[in-house]
């Protein structure tokens, strides 16, 4: 599948702060988030699978791509558009062979030689993960700023999807520096008004394009 998005919305019932993740993802698309990635660590598989199918059946109504998080069986079961897997997760190779019909699938760069192995050949794009050191990712390896997203850059022709601690202030530079894609977690999800959020984050964006 062609990866073309250029704001993608990673949520949680737990990012949310206590607002309804439902209505927190739709606020954020009309403020310009065009992916949506479902990320529950603390839910059973059923639970997963049940917010998928709601928030998927809000993201259809505006053909939004409703990607998830580390969980094929989730990601199956409600026939979203694809995964995202990180460095310690179900390798991408293994979910093609599992799920040969998966549309989109995300992988994690935490180090610069995952990039010589071929499981990135499975991937559509790359996640840079964290750009910025994130209270809601701790388990990372590398913290790459700028100069991280730039090498990356150059070693490769996947989309790239920057994540961590990006917001309107550091957007510019992100895209700039060579991401194709901000990935935005609490700057959307912990925000009073997440629609006016996300359209700042999304403006930073398209001035840098």
């Amino acid at each position: 599948m062609l990866f073309n998005s250029r704001l993608y919305l990673v949520v949680s019932h737990e990012a949310c702060l206590g607002q309804d993740l439902i209505s927190v993802t739709e606020q954020a698309i009309k403020g310009g988030v065009d992916m949506v990635q479902l990320r529950e660590k603390k839910l059973t598989t059923l639970e997963f699978t049940q917010t998928a199918l709601r928030l998927k059946e809000v993201l259809d109504r505006y053909s939004i791509p409703l990607i998830v998080n580390d969980n094929l069986d989730v990601a199956r079961n409600c026939n979203s558009s694809g995964i995202h897997v990180g460095n310690n997760d179900m390798a991408p190779s293994k979910i093609k062979q599992l799920w040969p019909d998966c549309g989109t699938l995300g992988y994690s760069i935490e180090y610069l030689n995952q990039l010589e192995n071929s499981e990135i050949d499975y991937a559509n794009y790359l996640g840079i993960s964290p750009v910025f050191t994130t209270p809601t990712k701790t388990d990372t390896v590398t913290q790459w700023g700028i100069e991280g997203i730039k090498e990356i850059r150059k070693r490769t022709i996947k989309p790239l999807v920057a994540i961590g601690n990006i917001n309107e202030s550091n957007a510019y530079e992100v895209i700039k520096s060579g991401a194709d894609c901000i990935a935005v977690v609490s700057a959307i999800c912990g925000a009073g008004n997440p629609a006016k959020a996300a359209w700042a984050i999304r403006n930073e964006i398209e001035k840098a394009l």
